[in-house]
């Protein structure tokens, strides 16, 4: 299981690759020992299904109010990151989109109208959240977005020491978000 539970999905309803991702992410979530959010639907998290997960990316949590201010993109492990920045900036009136992209090469195969309706146009502000390079978030981010990432390799500790040790936190990315929103409001 991921940290957004994607591991949860209805199996009868998935094809060969979904089910080859799933085994992935499962395996990831082990070895990390990252946390799974309940994803039913008597949930009081407010979390999507796991069901978009065949479609790359979707819309794990929705801004309050509906219309996002900001949209914070994360994948695997580094939803939790995203959803706990989410929590910072709303506690701070800022409406912020949570999108779990665990494909991006899935995401991009959907129609325009998927896409844009996950990752709207309107909203320049956007953050990635990865514990890898940024290196291909720019398309997803936007020249007004930023990227939490890793840009080097060889660290081995616990996920959660080398986060805090490289910065991948929610308070960077809250950071990265209200900056990112300052430049789309120029």
């Amino acid at each position: 299981m991921s940290s957004d539970g994607r591991a949860a999905l209805d199996w009868t309803q998935t094809d060969a690759r979904t089910v080859d991702l799933i085994r992935v992410l499962a395996m990831d979530a082990v070895q990390q020992n990252v946390p799974v959010f309940d994803r039913s639907g008597a949930s009081p998290t407010g979390l999507a299904s796991a069901e978009g997960t065949a479609r790359g990316g979707y819309v794990l949590a929705e801004a309050a109010g509906g219309e996002p201010d900001v949209i914070v993109i994360g994948t695997g492990s580094e939803v939790q990151i995203a959803l706990a920045a989410r929590d910072q900036l709303q506690a701070g009136g800022v409406a912020t989109r949570v999108v779990s992209m665990p494909c991006v090469e899935w995401f991009s195969e959907q129609d325009a109208a998927y896409r844009d309706e996950v990752l709207p146009p309107a909203v320049r502000a956007r953050v990635s959240v990865e514990a890898g390079i940024a290196l291909g978030w720019r398309q997803f981010v936007g020249d007004l977005g930023e990227s939490v990432s890793l840009e080097h390799f060889g660290a081995s500790a616990d996920y959660r020491k080398l986060y805090e040790e490289f910065g991948i936190t929610a308070e960077a990315v809250a950071q990265a978000a209200r900056a990112s929103l300052a430049r789309s409001q120029e």
